[in-house]
């Protein structure tokens, strides 16, 4: 069984004592962490290992990206800037534009991100993984993937939030029928590495019925299921004409919330709701970046307070944790008025443990742990805006940036060293993306000349 030894660094453990260890080590055999300690310690107890100088650089639990959508970097620059839903007025999605080959380019491009930003795990929610899984699978990454089923009939510029025209049997057992695809071909996948969840995409699309076929293909194969929640003020009001009921308290009412369950956003939900998703201890996964730009701040320390727990996600456009872990300590301190918390040790909990207790995998990532799954990232400390390093977590959430990030590994392999990505050709693939997002963009101008659009686009 070969060893790596990383070795005269600071290891963020992030245990539940969050110990942080000075001039510490970090042994891994195979994919697994074999001892964590004092450098003198692991190197005495692992003669003639490989061996990883880590002087002057910090070793941290990868992070864990509990809701993103990898395809959706083609909208960055754009739907940031119009609320949500966006305020475009296109009658056709700017993703019926683009092919097959080029989802594949678009997707692959967010993982990239995702690696460079110091995330180990991803959950990808999006229709039509198949077309990528193999892709982003091929970058390394552990992924959970979230085939997104509907029910609901919408139409080519359907705005979500909006009440469908309807309900289809045939197109719910349609969209099923991929998402059990996708079980089978991915649920286990490269060693344990790729998993599946069950989901539906939206509330407001989701028949009772639905929304129980979702939950038994996660008890099917003992795994969680996703879904997005009270994102909008439109959402609320179209659930409480359609069925009555708040979002949270219809999926209540049918039996969707609970432990298994990870809910996205949350952020319209009142105090039945919020009492509701803790008593079945609904896992919540707050995107506070995304959250920020729509002007919202989800009531996420009373969710917390309720039992629910926490996890951190990025949503669209771009996959940079690292910039999610600030907006969660920046914003959660101006709602709450409180300058003290959270401090940046509870943020990095929340996109490690709390995440990874979210997408019930706690017992094998989320901390520099022996036994558990050797998913790490190695910062630079010794940059001007770090130094001195007094405080190693503190230090980099609030003066950091991804491009401190040196090396990052996934199941005890490197997919990211001394800077470069080695699993992707990414001069290539961003040359790629570029050429893939302005032709789209300018596709749909041409096609629709009548339709006013807020910006000026660069050219071609």
């Amino acid at each position: 069984m070969p060893t790596t030894v990383i070795a005269n660094s600071t290891i963020v453990t992030g245990n539940t004592s969050r110990q942080v260890i000075y001039d510490g080590a970090i042994a891994i055999t195979d994919d697994v962490v074999a001892a964590v300690g004092p450098s003198d310690d692991v190197l005495a107890s692992h003669p003639g290992v490989d061996v990883v100088d880590g002087s002057g650089q910090a070793v941290f639990p990868g992070l864990i990206n509990c809701h993103a959508h990898l395809v959706n970097v083609l909208s960055r620059g754009i739907t940031e800037d119009f609320g949500f839903p966006p305020d475009l007025p296109f009658p056709v999605s700017i993703y019926s534009l683009v092919s097959a080959e080029e989802k594949i380019a678009l997707a692959t491009l967010g993982a990239v991100e995702a690696i460079r930003s110091g995330s180990t795990t991803l959950l990808e929610m999006a229709a039509g993984i198949a077309v990528y899984a193999s892709s982003i699978a091929d970058t390394g990454m552990r992924l959970v993937l979230a085939e997104n089923t509907d029910d609901g009939v919408m139409g080519p510029a359907y705005r979500p939030g909006q009440p469908p025209s309807g309900f289809s049997a045939e197109q719910r057992e349609t969209k099923l029928g991929r998402a059990e695809d996708l079980f089978a071909k991915w649920h286990g996948a490269k060693d344990g590495r790729v998993t599946c969840f069950a989901s539906t995409q939206l509330v407001e699309t989701s028949s009772p019925e639905l929304l129980a076929e979702v939950r038994a293909l996660a008890e099917q194969y003992d795994t969680g299921y996703t879904i997005h929640l009270g994102q909008s003020r439109l959402e609320v009001e179209t659930l409480l004409a359609l069925r009555g009921a708040r979002p949270s308290n219809y999926l209540a009412e049918h039996d969707f919330l609970g432990s298994r369950l990870v809910a996205a956003h949350c952020r319209y939900v009142d105090e039945s709701e919020i009492a509701a998703l803790g008593n079945s201890r609904t896992h919540i996964t707050h995107q506070p970046a995304m959250a920020a730009l729509r002007a919202v701040h989800p009531p996420i320390p009373a969710l917390r307070d309720a039992g629910c727990t926490v996890g951190l996600g990025t949503d669209n456009n771009t996959q940079d944790m690292f910039e999610v872990m600030r907006t969660a300590l920046r914003t959660e301190r101006v709602a709450t008025e409180n300058a003290l918390s959270p401090q940046p040790e509870d943020v990095v909990e929340w996109a490690t443990m709390g995440s990874a207790r979210a997408l019930g995998m706690d017992d094998r990532i989320g901390s520099l742990e022996i036994g558990k799954k050797a998913d790490l990232f190695m910062v630079d400390m010794r940059r001007a805006h770090l130094v001195p390093t007094m405080r190693i977590v503190s230090s980099w959430i609030h003066n950091g940036q991804p491009g401190d990030i040196e090396s990052v590994m996934v199941d005890g392999e490197w997919v990211m060293r001394d800077g470069r990505v080695l699993t992707v050709n990414e001069i290539d693939l961003i040359d790629e993306v570029d050429r893939i997002g302005r032709s789209a963009w300018s596709r749909m101008i041409e096609a629709h000349p009548d339709t006013p659009f807020p910006l000026n686009l660069s050219p071609r």
